[in-house]
C-alpha cells in the first residue's frame, strides 16, 4: 500500500476493470455482488446489498472464475466493499489464472 496526497492509503498495483460475479462471507452473513476492479493484490466489489464487515475483518471471496481467495477488508462504503487479497501461492495462481485465460476488456457500453 502506498499514501495518496490525502494521507489515505491506495493499492500500488495497476487495476483491471472486470465483470465478475462473486460472493463475499463473513462470519454468518453473506452478500452477491460484482468484482469492479481487480489487481494482483486487492478488489473492490459492489455488492447487491449493505455488508458489515468492519475495516480489517477477515473475508471470504468465491467466485466461478476465481475460485476461494481470502482477504481482509480495507474499506467499505454503503454496498460497494474494497478488499485486500491475503497473497499466499495459491491466491497468485488463481487470479494469474483468470487474467492468462478468462478476462476481456471491459468497454462502456454507452459511447457519446
Amino acid at each position: 500500500m502506498e499514501q495518496n496526497n490525502l494521507g489515505m492509503s491506495s493499492r500500488a498495483a495497476a487495476r483491471t476493470r472486470t465483470r465478475i460475479f462473486a460472493t463475499v462471507r463473513y462470519y454468518n452473513q453473506s452478500a452477491r455482488g460484482r468484482v469492479v476492479d481487480l489487481s494482483a493484490t486487492g478488489m473492490a466489489l459492489e455488492l447487491e446489498e449493505r455488508f458489515n464487515a468492519a475495516d480489517g475483518s477477515r473475508v471470504k471471496i468465491e467466485s466461478d472464475e476465481l475460485g476461494f481467495i481470502e482477504g481482509t477488508v480495507r474499506w467499505c462504503r454503503g454496498s460497494r466493499i474494497g478488499i485486500e487479497l491475503h497473497l499466499n501461492s495459491n491466491a497468485l495462481a488463481q487470479v494469474s489464472s483468470y487474467f492468462r485465460f478468462f478476462h476481456e476488456d471491459v468497454r462502456p457500453v454507452l459511447t457519446r
